[in-house]
Order: structure tokens, then sequence, then C-alpha cells
């Protein structure tokens, strides 16, 4: 579970503290864990937030919302509650953020982090800014483009890629998700309770490693396919100038 300040659970739900503070007013999220003075938020206040900027932006008022969470809450505690929104809110990655000062980035990629790709990196949530320093959610994503820069591929064309690999991930698994939904969670007719609560949070939590098993077993078989077609006539090419090392010019 990750823990959260109000200004970081704001900027991850794409929101202000203001706004933060006024659902928390409104009783449409749960209060923080305390730490002496120090406000403390997990990934599930960060769900329910998300579930609540989604209702507004449906068009639901503070009070319709305040009702339908109150009446989704009703004969329950908090945490029974939070336990479902805890499961949808864990992160999925086998990895842990990483924080990296500006001079191991450059570093990393050999010079070419200039303002400009930071910028950009921020803008794909490649790097959240830390201070002086700045954070990678996903360290792998960022240790294979720091190895295709070393390889030769300039920054500005690795973020590219990142920015289409998410697009592209992100259909998959959109894919994925909506099958479940339609065929496992929506013909269920039946009234919202302990039961029914139940069965999504084990839906959800039987979802993670079917999702990652499918992707990272497809992109394999996509790198099998693709890899071979793709350098194979440059493979064979070579070959051919070290048998005949006089007709390479």
């Amino acid at each position: 579970m990750a823990e959260y300040r109000i200004d970081d659970l704001a900027r991850a739900a794409g929101t202000t503290v203001r706004n933060v503070r006024v659902y928390q007013d409104r009783e449409l999220l749960p209060a923080p864990r305390r730490e002496g003075r120090l406000a403390i938020y997990s990934d599930a206040h960060l769900v329910r937030l998300r579930m609540i900027i989604n209702m507004l932006g449906r068009g639901y008022a503070f009070a319709q919302i305040r009702e339908m969470l109150s009446a989704w809450e009703s004969g329950r505690s908090l945490a029974e509650v939070l336990g479902l929104e805890e499961v949808m809110g864990e992160s999925w990655a086998e990895q842990s953020p990483r924080v990296y000062s500006l001079s191991q980035l450059r570093e990393m990629f050999r010079g070419q982090l200039n303002q400009q790709n930071i910028r950009r990196a921020i803008e794909l949530n490649l790097l959240e800014r830390w201070g002086a320093r700045f954070v990678a959610p996903s360290p792998q994503l960022l240790d294979a483009g720091s190895e295709l820069v070393r390889l030769g591929v300039p920054l500005a064309e690795v973020l590219e890629l990142a920015e289409q690999l998410q697009a592209d991930v992100d259909h998959v698994s959109e894919s994925l998700v909506s099958l479940v939904r339609t065929h496992v969670l929506e013909p269920a007719d039946t009234a919202w309770d302990d039961a029914e609560v139940a069965r999504y949070t084990e839906v959800v939590r039987r979802l993670r490693p079917l999702a990652m098993s499918a992707l990272n077993a497809a992109a394999a078989r996509s790198a099998e396919r693709v890899i071979p077609d793709i350098l194979g006539d440059r493979l064979v090419a070579l070959l051919r100038d070290q048998e005949n090392p006089g007709e390479a010019g």
C-alpha cells in the first residue's frame, strides 16, 4: 500500500489540495490516518477520490454522491468498504518507485536528458519531481529506456516510443478488462450486498495475475516473431559479408 501526503494524493488523482479538503469536509472522502501532525492517505483514498471525481464529471451533486456512498457503506464498517477500494487501487507493478538525482539520470541517459526531455518524461509519468530529485514510478521502464539510449537510440525517440507503447498496452488492457466486466460482473442481477462486494473483490484479485500473465506471454510471443522478421535480413547480410569479404564493398 502506497502512502500519500495530501499534495501527493491530489496530484495522483489529477485534482487540487483544495478539492481534496472540500470532499473530506463534505464527508465524501474518509479522514486520513494521523501520525502526529502529519495526515497520511492510502491507495484506498486515491481510488475513492477518483470515484468522486468521476461521479462529479457525470453530473452528480455532492448530496447524491454522499447518498450513494452511504447506501453502499450501510451495514458495513468503513474498513470493509475500503477493502474493495484497496484491491482496486493497489499497484500492479512488481517493483517499487525509485528516487534519482539529476546527475544519476544524466549518466543513465548519456547527457541527453535536457529540460525538454525532462518535461516530456514528466508528461508521460515516467518521472515525477520530488524537490531537487526525481521519482520513477516504474524503474524497470526507465532502465529499458536507458538501455535503448546506450544502444544508440536518441532519447527523444525513446520517449515517443514510451508514449506509443503505453497507448497500445492501455488498449489491450481495456479490452481484457471489458470482457471480464461484460461476461463476469454485469450479468449478475443481484443487490449490492456483502456477498456481491466480496465477489467483486475476488474477481479483481484474480484479474491482476491474469492480466499480467496474458500481457507478458503476448509480449514474449510477439518479440519471438518480430525480432527475426525485422533484424533477420541484416543478420543474413552480415554473415554473407563475412563469408565473402571481397564482395563487402
